[in-house]
């Protein structure tokens, strides 16, 4: 018996010997593994932190908007654009630039037809309360940490992922979510919008974009109403886009309110631009008008409707890309030329229309919608519309789109239709839709 017990106590000790550097060694990676986290989440909160104190500069004045927005008057020779290196000896033009002519919308075009509700132009409301930018300021849209959170990553909050933002202006480019390219994820997109001839000269593009709050599906998904100019050859650095409209997007801005905005890239959606003025790029201009900021109000099925009237165009003086916004084409701000290299002096593309982000959370199609949620036979009141559609062209005259390409992914889901008629439409479509239905399971 007691040879027994000495032979369980030897036992019994050699399992304590293998036993126990086993249970040291799994304690310890538990705690490498948080602490690695730890210096993670630290250094990820730092770079984020370096990132905001370069990116909102000093505020002369700060605004808060009655929508939530908090507005900083920025000198304007020390905004973001300034610091980017092409931009360092950049002139501020104060003659306002050439007026294309015939891209403002005309009030008597605009009383034609037989329409109950002629739309409105919409604004900002962050000036409403009567305060304004000093002489000599701009405003700005502050950024804080958590914005950039939100979305993820500090390069999520930046750009836009590269196979859907080429799938946009390519349709034989696919996209599948979670693909292993570097920056953003990719997820599908979906898209009804109408594409300009390619291989044209042109100098700007323009449309009036019926303005909506369309039903978001889930968190991260997104819907974009916008007009894209474009030149270089897909699938390669020599890419360059300008691209201007209205979104909903709440892991970008927080909230399921309407934002104007504008993106550019001078690489193929590699490594540079940016929405907005999240890095140095485009200049603001504008003390009423934000690039990324709430606009109001939102047109309503069957009640007024409202509109962001949108004119990217090529200032002939300067050779700078210039944003335009409303029937009189104020000059919200500029893309300097010297930040491209194929779109450096004119366009080869055009394209007007519909996007949405769907994360197939549901096992079936998001309930994202696009425009006003409507389908295109709805027709005007209902469905969503971008109207007066013109390019212009190689003799910097304004004029209709030549053999537009419309392309639909999915037309079950959302869907478009072109029409022209001889009043404020113009050369226009319809475009938009519920997402997910009896058809679009």
């Amino acid at each position: 018996m007691d040879r027994l017990l000495q032979r369980n106590r030897r036992s019994s000790s050699s399992a304590s010997v293998v036993l126990l550097p086993l249970c040291l060694a799994f304690f310890l990676a538990i705690l490498l593994e948080k602490s690695v986290g730890v210096v993670s989440a630290r250094s990820t909160l730092e770079s984020i932190q370096k990132y905001l104190a370069k990116i909102n500069k000093p505020a002369v004045l700060t605004i808060e908007s009655p929508d939530g927005e908090i507005i900083d008057c920025v000198d304007k020779w020390k905004q973001p654009a300034f610091d980017h290196p092409l931009l360092k000896d950049h002139k501020l033009e104060l003659v306002p630039p050439e007026m294309p002519r015939g891209m403002r919308t005309k009030q008597e075009e605009v009383m034609k037809g037989d329409y109950n509700n002629i739309p409105s132009e919409a604004g900002q409301a962050w000036h409403k309360n009567g305060t304004r930018c000093p002489k000599g300021t701009v405003p700005i849209l502050r950024i804080t940490v958590e914005d950039v959170l939100r979305a993820g990553s500090l390069e999520e909050f930046m750009r836009k992922p590269r196979k859907a933002a080429l799938a946009a202006l390519n349709a034989n480019v696919s996209v599948s979510p979670n693909i292993d390219d570097e920056g953003p994820v990719d997820l599908p997109h979906e898209y009804a919008v109408v594409n300009s001839k390619p291989g044209s000269v042109l100098y700007g593009a323009s449309a009036g974009i019926n303005l909506w709050n369309p039903h978001i599906g889930s968190e991260g998904e997104m819907s974009i109403s916008q007009i894209w100019i474009a030149a270089g050859e897909y699938h390669s650095p020599s890419l360059n886009t300008i691209e201007a409209g209205w979104l909903v997007y709440p892991n970008s801005y927080g909230d399921f309110a309407t934002h104007l905005f504008v993106y550019w890239t001078a690489d193929g959606y590699g490594s540079t631009g940016c929405y907005n003025l999240r890095c140095p790029g485009f200049v603001q201009v504008d003390q009423n008008i934000i690039v990324g900021s709430i606009l109001s109000p939102p047109s309503t099925i069957s009640g007024q409707q409202y509109e962001a009237i949108i004119n990217i165009y090529k200032d002939r003086a300067t050779e700078d890309w210039v944003l335009g916004y409303g029937a009189n084409n104020t000059k919200v701000g500029f893309w300097p030329a010297s930040l491209f290299t194929t779109l450096r002096d004119s366009a080869t593309e055009a394209q007007w229309g519909g996007e949405v982000t769907d994360r197939r959370l549901h096992n079936g199609h998001t309930l994202t919608e696009m425009g006003s949620g409507r389908f295109p036979e709805e027709g005007y009141g209902k469905a969503s519309y971008f109207r007066q559609v013109k390019v212009l062209d190689s003799h910097y005259q304004p004029s209709l789109p030549e053999n537009p390409i419309p392309r639909v992914d999915n037309a079950n889901c959302y869907n478009i239709e072109l029409n022209y008629s001889d009043d404020f439409l113009g050369s226009h479509f319809f475009y938009g839709g519920p997402g997910r239905n009896v058809n679009c399971p």
